[in-house]
């Protein structure tokens, strides 16, 4: 086992900030505190302030690349991974609504640490950073700009687009993950300084469990649709995606399992052109899993802190998280670094709430992507089907084109 490549991790380095953060809360005196108040406030402010940017740089060139695929089948394609993300979310917005009141009964969140003795723990100072415009405004400018890329000649400014999502990538990987940690870190420290931290550990504790066991129990539901529809044993056609599951769970990356997802999926019999197209484009576009996770954990969040969201906010955060998420791949973290404006501005999270999902999403990253692209095998079940008996078969140069 390589433990310089552990140590490396996001994942253990957000875990070790947990564990440091509840420990020094312990004994940390009040100015150790608020220093670390004052530093959360200011990089939740930048956060406010690049997440806008973020939206627009990531989304606009994701949607504009999707136009670069294989016509009809795009549609088809995007149409079933977006439904069973979608679905994905209603689910877990429905467990949430039915067993939260139950099991998450008595457990209250407090994230604002200047409410500890009086304002011990505010920050020593603030500095006010406006956001270029509103995350709302974000999200449609990028979706306007995104689609009709799709339908004009516009290579200059598609290019244009990708040179921007590439610095904006180069922030995220240089400046906000590297900091990630400290926020984190700081978070769990007034955590466990305002003694909420016991409620907060064992509320998200079985919210990780229910998260874990949901997505499978979803993968189950996709591979019994499919398996219907397509005329296959779910079953075995799930046994046979299990080295893509396993590869996901062991990299945390979609991009990497691709070929392991490829192989996989012909082994259930998809035709070579219709796995080439699916998998790669479904890697990008279909979240069930990752959309299972933050909205468990978002909700949990919601009953914790007795915030009053509405059933029509609640399903409109849904439907258009399921759009945004199409820019997660390109992004270390994944969904939740591009959720994070959608928190803030529909759900009304502050910055001690968002970088809990941070936590918490980070923390299982790897079942929420092992759900997405173990899921791409049923959906390419599906293409497959249609191809044969509805459609034409897509053809190589299709497959080519759109891969």
């Amino acid at each position: 086992m390589n433990l310089k490549k552990i140590a490396d991790s996001l994942l253990f380095r957000i875990v070790l900030a947990i564990v440091l953060g509840i420990v020094f809360s312990l004994f940390a005196p009040e100015w150790f505190g608020r220093a670390f108040a004052t530093f959360n406030g200011l990089f939740g402010n930048f956060l406010n302030f690049f997440i806008p940017v973020l939206i627009f740089a990531l989304v606009a060139p994701a949607i504009a690349g999707l136009g670069k695929g294989a016509g009809k089948w795009l549609g088809v394609t995007a149409g079933i991974a977006y439904g069973s993300t979608i679905l994905s979310g209603l689910i877990a917005y429905g467990l949430a609504k039915w067993l939260y009141p139950s099991m998450l009964a008595g457990q209250t969140l407090v994230t604002n640490v200047s409410d500890v003795d009086e304002g011990s723990l505010s920050p020593y100072f603030e500095v006010e950073m406006a956001p270029p415009f509103e995350v709302m405004t974000a999200l449609l400018l990028s979706f306007c700009i995104g689609v009709a890329m799709t339908t004009v000649k516009s290579d200059t400014l598609y290019t244009v687009t990708k040179e921007l999502e590439n610095v904006v990538v180069k922030v995220i990987w240089g400046f906000v993950i590297p900091i990630l940690p400290f926020y984190i870190f700081g978070m769990f420290l007034g955590l466990g300084m305002n003694g909420n931290i016991g409620d907060v550990l064992s509320a998200f504790a079985k919210v990780l469990i229910l998260a874990v066991v949901m997505t499978l129990v979803y993968l189950v539901l996709q591979y019994v649709v499919a398996g219907a529809i397509a005329g296959k044993n779910p079953f075995k056609a799930l046994r046979n995606m299990l080295p893509a599951y396993f590869t996901a769970l062991g990299t945390s990356s979609s991009a990497a399992t691709i070929p392991v997802s490829l192989e996989s999926s012909l082994r259930n019999g998809i035709s070579k052109p219709v796995a080439s197209f699916v998998i790669p484009l479904c890697a990008t576009i279909h979240l069930s899993g990752s959309m299972m996770k933050l909205t468990l954990y978002a909700f949990a969040i919601v009953f914790m802190a007795n915030m009053d969201i509405s059933t029509g906010t609640g399903l409109g955060f849904i439907f258009l998280l399921g759009i945004m998420m199409i820019a997660a791949p390109g992004v270390p973290g994944g969904a939740v670094m591009v959720a994070v404006g959608l928190l803030a501005d529909m759900m009304g999270f502050d910055d001690g709430m968002v970088a809990l999902m941070i936590a918490a999403y980070i923390a299982i990253d790897s079942v929420g992507t092992a759900a997405n692209v173990t899921g791409d095998g049923a959906i390419a079940m599906v293409v497959d089907k249609f191809a044969r008996d509805k459609v034409g078969t897509l053809n190589d140069e299709e497959a080519e084109t759109a891969a």
